[in-house]
């Protein structure tokens, strides 16, 4: 019996299906918009709330030539599950897994001299050479280091702990700032600090295995960017990193993860009946509602209170009312579907149901908060895991 089938005999209050077959479709086109550079799919947050195990594993089959986390105890989970292969790492904090992470040979990212001090000692207790990226602050202001002296001065000395054999300076990279919105000037800005923060690197004596900087949206827009290598991470799970630079299927893209519930009650209520906490929605006449067994205990955003689609019976509804906890309403016009009747939040949108782009727009925010956020409460069901072909 397929997974696919063992859920519809025996239903969950809720399930969060993930198609690896979309995944590795995914992978593969991203590949081929950066034919000339590697492809990390980015697994960090348990893959944007899709995984990260199982997504991982279905990324190197499609292709993937690193995977990347934002911290340690992520990539080092990714190890201990027998994940081969290049993984890196990249948010620090004083005191973190340095001598770990160089046992399981992980490339680490060091932005300044703290980090550098830090990687430099584990390699030492280690008595084995770290993989370390330099990450530049092209212009987003968050982590990297500064241009000019700064860099100068993180350069000369990770080239003196080279020198040393207490490290190997593998990579140096950025992160855009804008790179999803088309035209913005920063982009050109950061791409030309980039390419002169690596220069100076590289006549300093740096011989790195991979210089990059583009993200999903510059891997799908920007060649210019690509360098040696590019960095997937929403995208990877078919999610357009903009809703101005295309839709998924413009970019030959397919939402990895559907997101559904089984109602856990219908019922008939007279018009005037206040529905949910501060009774924002009050019927407008006699109607049936739907109890959806998803709140946001589970992911489901307050802020899509009145405004969250779904659909039940191939019809859209709307969550009436606020979102509580652990549930919501819908107000169902009158239909009388079954308790158990499948209610569909988001998926590709193949069925005519909402996407996480239209759970986005209906909660003020961006798809990724929307798959990141949906929790553990919510059991992952893993479709065509076996490889295509």
């Amino acid at each position: 019996m397929s997974e696919r089938t063992a859920q519809r005999t025996a239903p969950l209050r809720a399930r969060a299906e993930i198609d690896l077959a979309a995944l590795r479709a995914n992978v593969r086109a991203l590949r081929a918009h950066a034919p000339g550079a590697a492809l990390m799919a980015v697994v960090k947050s348990e893959a944007y709330g899709h995984g990260a195990v199982p997504c991982a594993r279905a990324a190197v089959a499609a292709g993937a030539d690193w995977l990347g986390t934002a911290t340690p105890e992520e990539a080092l989970a990714l190890r201990a599950a027998g994940l081969p292969g290049r993984v890196m790492c990249w948010l620090w904090t004083p005191g973190g897994p340095w001598r770990e992470a160089i046992e399981a040979d992980l490339d680490v990212s060091v932005s300044g001299m703290w980090a550098l001090a830090e990687v430099t000692e584990a390699a030492r207790l280690a008595g084995r050479p770290a993989r370390v990226q330099l990450k530049a602050d092209t212009g987003l202001g968050r982590g990297g280091c500064q241009p000019g002296d700064d860099w100068a001065g993180l350069v000369r000395e990770a080239l003196r702990a080279e020198a040393e054999g207490l490290l190997r300076v593998t990579g140096l990279w950025s992160h855009f700032a804008c790179a999803d919105e088309p035209g913005h000037p920063s982009i050109a800005a950061q791409l030309g600090r980039f390419r002169e923060m690596v220069a100076y690197a590289e006549e300093q004596g740096a011989r790195p295995e991979v210089r990059h900087i583009a993200n999903s949206p510059a891997t799908l827009t920007l060649p210019d960017s690509h360098f040696d290598l590019v960095r997937a991470g929403i995208a990877t799970y078919g999610i357009s990193p903009s809703p101005e630079l295309g839709t998924p299927a413009d970019f030959g893209l397919r939402p990895v993860m559907t997101l559904s519930a089984s109602l856990a009650l219908v019922k008939h209520v007279p018009g005037g009946h206040g529905v949910s906490y501060g009774h924002r929605y009050v019927t407008p006449g006699e109607t049936t509602l739907g109890l959806v067994p998803l709140g946001y205990a589970d992911g489901i955003p307050r802020h899509a209170s009145s405004a969250g689609p779904v659909l039940v019976e191939g019809k859209w509804r709307t969550i009436a009312g606020r979102v509580a906890m652990d549930q919501f309403v819908v107000d169902l016009g009158g239909d009388e579907p079954a308790p158990g009747a499948e209610a569909v939040l988001f998926g590709p949108g193949d069925r005519g149901e909402p996407t996480a782009e239209d759970w986005a727009q209906a909660a003020g925010t961006i798809a990724y908060e929307i798959v990141t956020r949906i929790g553990t409460r919510v059991p992952r069901v893993y479709v065509n895991e076996e490889q295509d072909g």
